[in-house]
């Protein structure tokens, strides 16, 4: 098996990481990734000993890089920590309204494996997602939320839903709504212990003013022109 630094494989991981995005894991061949690397089938296989190798090696690429993109989302955004939430799914909303955008790679691979539980693909996105809950539990803690656990397990759950919701309907509003919805239970939990900062007190108000305004902009965008 040649290093994970090699070229080579590098170029294959990319080629691959480009088509089982694009069109699924089931419909990309491995003669397909070959092709679009520049290799032979056998030197793909010198690389990644089968498919599910070069899958499961493909989430495993997307993992820290998804998790960095997430956390800076998070510290760019301004406001006190429910708009940093909240902005988190509204970058995600602005990256879902470009037309190669295909949703979460670690939910489409997941569900394209449902009947491969063991497959070590699934270990690797089950292992991403507790990542970023971990994340955000660590961050409600600080801010000395209670329940910080609970709190972090809902923003993943909106987050996921959203990305299913937008995937079916291609209409990425539903995520900016879950971006609200995200907004209003951190302000909430943030009020329930008392800590609400006059930056959260303040941004949370102009959040709500704000609200209105965005779902008339979303609903006029779903309409058709």
């Amino acid at each position: 098996m040649a290093r994970s630094s090699d070229p080579t494989r590098a170029r294959i991981l990319a080629a691959a990481s480009k088509l089982f995005y694009a069109e699924g894991i089931r419909a990309v061949s491995v003669d397909a990734v070959a092709e679009l690397a520049g290799i032979t089938k056998k030197t793909l296989y010198y690389h990644f000993r089968s498919k599910d190798d070069l899958v499961a090696a493909y989430l495993a690429a997307r993992d820290q890089p998804n998790l960095e993109l997430f956390k800076r989302w998070f510290d760019e955004t301004e406001g006190g920590l429910p708009d940093k939430i909240a902005g988190i799914f509204n970058q995600l909303a602005r990256a879902a309204r470009h037309p190669k955008w295909r949703g979460c790679g670690f939910l489409r691979t997941t569900a394209e494996l449902a009947n491969l539980p063991g497959h070590p693909a699934i270990r690797i996105g089950a292992a991403h997602k507790k990542k970023f809950e971990a994340w955000l539990q660590a961050m409600f803690a600080a801010e000395g939320i209670a329940g910080a656990a609970e709190l972090a397990r809902q923003m993943l759950l909106l987050l996921d839903g959203s990305f299913a919701v937008v995937l079916l309907h291609r209409d990425a509003s539903y995520m900016e709504t879950a971006g609200e919805a995200a907004h209003q239970l951190v302000r909430a939990a943030q009020s329930a212990r008392g800590g609400l900062n006059p930056v959260s007190r303040a941004s949370g108000a102009q959040a709500d003013a704000r609200a209105p305004g965005r779902r008339r902009a979303a609903a006029a965008r779903s309409r058709p022109a």
